[in-house]
């Protein structure tokens, strides 16, 4: 094992691929702390499993595994599953985490249709599509790393060019309205960049897991601080990590898909979040309930010993003993 994982340090190739990882987990965990922020946790899953579909579609006109071709199905499939959940919100009773269920259903179920009908059709350009499910960062061709990275860094550069608008907007709509800000437009720019993140994230995660790394990373990122600039940050940083060491766990252990590994490093790390951060961790509300209660004993005591009368019997026990 440890061969193999200085073998998977010194190849330019896989230093490529973590290289890769790494600015998909900093991407995905910047975008993953505005969509946490804004209560559309749900959505990212959403939008993972709408993908499918828009990734066999793609593969059944090309008939090749492309993965700029796939991006192109994937976000078109996420779009049309995100006008499928305001419809179904805007002309039927039901709400969004009820609509958000049926199309996350709905989609998943056609691609797994389609992808078990892709792997019979002998088709000899199928060999490996089925890792689009759980994800396997070791296929990505070099050009794949340069899609991946280059499109991770535009996603954090916009994040950094309108964080300021993305923060008005995540918190207060309504007063971003006010101050003349295109709430409408930086909705759907959000959206569209989550999109983005989603299937950026596909072929290293897989479609099932991939929302996990978008907001994870966040939410762990959420126990250390107040500050939003600071939990992006965090954010991007547990990202980079979590994508980090599932590429290298799963390159080195052959058997083990990404996607998977990918979620419990992050999952890891949330854990770790929350016992151990310093304000909201277990650890510290624990220290701080043990902290209160002495307080409020000392202060109990106090108050008893100064009232009217005490300490003189107090007092007079004390002479009478001696």
């Amino acid at each position: 094992m440890l061969a193999t994982l200085i073998n998977w340090l010194t190849d330019p190739n896989m230093q490529w691929i973590l290289m890769g990882s790494l600015l998909l987990g900093l991407g995905s965990g910047v975008i993953g702390s505005f969509t946490f922020l804004r209560k559309q946790s749900l959505l990212g899953d959403a939008l993972a499993h709408a993908a499918l579909p828009g990734i066999c579609i793609a593969f059944m006109l090309s008939g090749v595994k492309s993965i700029g071709l796939f991006m192109i199905g994937a976000v078109v499939a996420g779009v049309v599953a995100t006008f499928g959940i305001h419809a179904i919100t805007r002309y039927s009773r039901i709400k969004q985490d009820a609509a958000l269920g049926i199309v996350l259903s709905v989609f998943f179920g056609i691609g797994v249709v389609m992808m078990t009908k892709i792997q019979h059709s002998g088709n000899g350009n199928q060999s490996g599509l089925d890792k689009y499910m759980f994800g396997q960062a070791a296929s990505m061709m070099l050009s794949d790393v340069y899609l991946v990275g280059i499109v991770s860094l535009i996603l954090v550069a916009v994040c950094t060019l309108l964080f300021k608008e993305f923060k008005l907007v995540s918190f207060d709509p309504g007063f971003a309205r006010g101050m003349g800000l295109r709430v409408g437009l930086l909705e759907q720019l959000l959206l569209l960049m989550t999109v983005i993140a989603v299937v950026v994230g596909i072929q290293a995660v897989g479609v099932v897991l991939v929302a996990a790394l978008l907001i994870t990373p966040a939410v762990a990122a959420r126990y250390w601080t107040d500050a939003l600039s600071v939990m992006v940050i965090l954010a991007g940083l547990f990202g980079a990590l979590s994508g980090v060491t599932g590429t290298l766990i799963s390159g080195t252990l052959s058997n083990l898909p990404t996607g998977p590994v990918t979620v419990l490093a992050a999952t890891s790390l949330f854990v770790v979040s929350a016992v151990f951060a310093p304000n909201r961790g277990l650890v510290a509300k624990l220290v701080r309930r043990l902290r209160q209660r002495n307080d409020l004993r000392r202060s109990f005591e106090s108050a008893v010993v100064d009232m009217p009368g005490i300490s003189q019997r107090t007092q007079a026990a004390e002479r009478s003993a001696d």
